[in-house]
């Protein structure tokens, strides 16, 4: 396995995390640095409907901003089931279910390697991915 570039890895850490927090199913992320000339890293993520799938952006559009990190681009539209967040180095993939078999992305990319949940949350930086994600909340009020 290619040695992966740390500052790209732990973007697809927090992504994943801000994603798994938000009940995104059937996570996959893979390692396609080898196989691409424009991504190191796929993540995959399925929704439940379509405001899953619109939850799902705007949470991880929140957590990128806060964490201050440049989003090249997103392509979105309801009626697709099937959003494209460009951050450069990493490129997620939000679908819904029946649009995510329908493309079988996992099938264009099988000889990337794909990396484990315990591989990509196993690290010392969950606290400041906590941080992020509690940052995307709307704050308690407080009563005096």
């Amino acid at each position: 396995m290619k040695s992966r570039k740390s500052s790209s890895f732990e973007l697809v850490r927090t992504c994943y995390r801000v994603l798994d927090e938000k009940k995104a199913g059937e996570l996959q992320v893979l390692d396609v640095g080898a196989l691409s000339s424009i991504t190191d890293f796929l993540i995959l993520a399925t929704a439940t409907s379509n405001p899953h799938l619109r939850a799902m952006r705007v949470d991880l559009e929140k957590a990128l901003k806060l964490a201050g990190i440049r989003v090249m681009g997103i392509e979105t539209s309801e009626e697709s089931g099937w959003t494209i967040v460009d951050l450069f180095d990493v490129m997620i993939h939000l679908f819904r279910a029946d649009v995510r078999s329908h493309y079988g992305l996992e099938n264009l990319w099988k000889d990337a390697t794909v990396i484990s949940p315990r591989e990509v949350l196993a690290d010392s930086t969950r606290a400041s991915a906590k941080k992020l994600s509690r940052g995307i909340r709307k704050p308690r009020v407080s009563r005096k």
